[in-house]
């Protein structure tokens, strides 16, 4: 996801950067009424919904607009938190989620809040990267890496070097993304609530509705001064080496954790952990033999059936063609190197099969044993 400081919301609303206020309502006001949800019924309509109101709530706002103009301006003074305009972001902006309550869209003739739901709600603010800016910790999310491993190592057990992608704690700012501050400062656009305002009385027929802070996300805390090596995120991403040591007796699919080893958390908050997934090709079922043993176990039911109620029997030929088609792509995946294990899974995909065909089966035997019987007893019509 782009940072505030990296969208530029003069063109997104089609205005100059000294455009006056009335220019930037009229312009997100024809672009408003022709993108919302509502009206506009094509797939990229909402995010460009939620683009221009992104936009207009910026740059509406006289102190909002000033900040975000410092930002693109390189400005020194634009990431000094709530002090940068006297602590007037807590003041200005504080006020919109009292009166609002729960209903962000009050009054909207197209009922509720178009940014209730999870194009513009709190999902919005996580798809992905908290903003340059902003401080949220979160936790580091797993690395998983699949390890190929022989019979002979599944029986001794195996300690494998394996190399891997993945965040790490910034040595510049020690993974708090912050270069000089201890703590974060609360978000100076939305004084710490996560949300920003926008007066939306003169279009749709609503009053003031909130989205989330695009300078925060949500978090309503902001690095006082990020840092350029890591963005403010406190994470960097490189190429890490580990050994992981597979016990004796492990089997395809089974996991060993390296505590610590996996993704570092944003600004500060806990690493995840290095996964090692044991792949080993002589249990594994996919492929052909995946599909076979299922063809396999969808055929047998009607194939029972048949034989026990003694009717249908060019139905049971028909029956053994797919049959026999998933026996060969059983058979043709090199079954003499399989393991026990292998076959396990195999006869557990075959009942699968099988199990969801039964009731099919039931169905169409009694279907044409009672057609039968009606065909050659023709006195039960009368």
């Amino acid at each position: 996801m782009a940072t505030m400081n990296e969208k530029d919301y003069y063109a997104i609303l089609g205005v100059s950067k000294d455009a006056s206020q009335k220019e930037i309502q009229k312009a997100f006001q024809q672009k408003a009424r022709k993108l919302h949800p509502d009206v506009n019924k094509a797939p990229d309509a909402e995010e460009k919904f939620k683009e221009v109101s992104e936009a207009y709530a910026v740059l509406s706002d006289e102190q909002k607009r000033a900040r975000y103009d410092a930002m693109r301006s390189g400005s020194p003074f634009a990431g000094g938190g709530a002090s940068a305009y006297g602590g007037g972001g807590a003041a200005g902006y504080g006020g919109y989620g009292s009166p609002f309550g729960g209903s962000p869209f009050a009054g909207s003739p197209f009922g509720g809040s178009p940014f209730a739901g999870s194009p513009f709600g709190g999902s919005w603010a996580q798809r992905g990267r908290q903003g340059g800016s902003a401080y949220n910790p979160e936790a580091g999310a797993d690395v998983v890496v699949d390890v190929e491993l022989t019979p002979e190592q599944v029986k001794a057990g195996a300690r494998k070097g394996v190399k891997y992608r993945r965040y790490e704690p910034c040595s510049h700012c020690g993974g708090s993304g912050s270069v000089s501050s201890e703590h974060a400062h609360t978000c100076p656009s939305c004084g710490g609530t996560g949300v920003i305002g926008v007066d939306m009385s003169f279009l749709f027929g609503g009053g003031m509705f909130q989205m989330v802070c695009p300078e925060c996300n949500g978090s309503g805390k902001v690095v006082a001064d990020p840092c350029p090596d890591c963005g403010g995120s406190g994470r960097r991403q490189v190429m890490s080496e580990a050994v992981i040591e597979f016990p004796a007796g492990v089997h395809d699919g089974e996991t060993v954790r390296i505590k610590g080893m996996g993704h570092a958390g944003t600004n500060g908050a806990s690493s995840g952990d290095l996964v090692g997934r044991a792949h080993v090709a002589a249990e594994r079922l996919e492929g052909s033999a995946y599909k076979g043993f299922y063809i396999m176990g969808f055929v047998i039911p009607f194939l029972l059936l048949s034989a026990v109620s003694g009717v249908v029997s060019l139905f049971a030929l028909v029956c053994l063609v797919p049959f026999v088609a998933g026996l060969y792509l059983v058979l043709k995946d090199d079954v003499l190197h399989r393991s026990g294990l292998w076959w396990k899974r195999g006869v557990s995909r075959m009942l699968s099969g099988a199990g969801n065909a039964l009731l099919y089966a039931l169905i169409a035997v009694w279907f044409v044993s009672c057609s039968s019987g009606m065909f050659y007893r023709p006195y039960l019509w009368i």
